[in-house]
């Protein structure tokens, strides 16, 4: 009894010094975690503040609060029409991008063909890459086909990394679909296209919504493409907010704010409609299989 009485804190020491680097690994990481968000909600509450100041100088708040900024920002940068096209080009890249993405996607998962690799990789490279270094050179192929400089051109830059964006999104959803379901629709008769809006497409509508809601949020806060195949009347709500900071003049830094906080209250609708519907850790195990 005695040795077993000695012998004993032996193995809870080791079993202490085994836990206490992860402990204190642990703790850096949710100190660096809290450092960062205490610095984004700071950031963030700065603009929003100053968004509803009248002014504010040498205090910790401003001397006023009014909400004539939202106004002026409306009225002076035409947010009407801007949010209008923000829209328009959105929605027209997610439903192209649905089109084109998930039948390219059902080839990869479902077909084996010569080059299959080298297809998968160059669907990767538009993600991978920054989109300024495919930007430039596709602007400039766009405005020599006259097809930049409007709605059109900047839909069509943009479906350039959503297109393989839902295609890798798509991949998982189509694979776990058993094939023996499309198996017993062709022996009854079914064909291709049959099978793939009455049989595949309700099963993959959860992967097809998820898809769509995160082209959407990141159509919406694509700068690069946008600010390179725009024009006059089609920026988009990113582009205009780079043009109030950037641009020429001397515009009210409380104005300037109040279209930065309607475009980061506007992202943040969207991403949490997106969290409603995509997992990302699910996502990711999904990959991952």
């Amino acid at each position: 009894m005695a040795v077993a009485t000695q012998s004993a804190p032996a193995p809870a020491a080791r079993a202490r010094r085994r836990w206490l680097p992860s402990s204190i690994g642990g703790f850096a990481v949710w100190v660096m975690v809290g450092f960062f968000f205490v610095n984004l909600i700071g950031v963030i509450s700065t603009v929003v503040i100053d968004s509803f100041g009248t002014t504010w100088f040498a205090s910790w708040l401003p001397d006023g609060y009014t909400i004539h900024w939202y106004g002026d920002a409306w009225a002076d940068f035409d947010l009407f029409n801007v949010m209008l096209v923000t829209a328009q080009v959105a929605f027209a890249v997610v439903a192209l991008s649905i089109l084109i993405g998930v039948p390219a996607a059902y080839a990869l998962a479902r077909r084996d063909f010569p080059g299959k690799r080298l297809v998968s990789l160059l669907f990767l490279l538009p993600i991978l890459i920054p989109p300024i270094t495919y930007g430039i050179p596709l602007a400039t192929l766009l405005y020599k086909l006259q097809l930049a400089g409007n709605i059109q051109g900047v839909i069509l830059a943009n479906l350039v990394p959503t297109v393989p964006f839902v295609v890798l999104v798509m991949i998982p959803f189509i694979e776990q679909i058993d094939s023996k379901i499309e198996a017993a629709a062709r022996m009854c008769g079914a064909g291709t296209f049959t099978i793939f809006v009455r049989v595949l497409g309700p099963l993959l509508l959860p992967g097809i919504l998820a898809a769509g809601i995160l082209v959407l949020v990141r159509t919406v806060g694509m700068f690069e493409l946008t600010f390179l195949t725009s024009g006059p009347g089609s920026t988009t709500l990113i582009v205009v907010l780079y043009d109030a900071v950037f641009g020429a003049g001397i515009r009210a830094p409380q104005e300037v704010d109040a279209m930065a906080a309607i475009y980061t209250s506007s992202m943040l609708v969207l991403l949490v409609i997106a969290l409603r519907f995509v997992n990302p850790t699910q996502l990711v195990t999904r990959v991952a299989d």
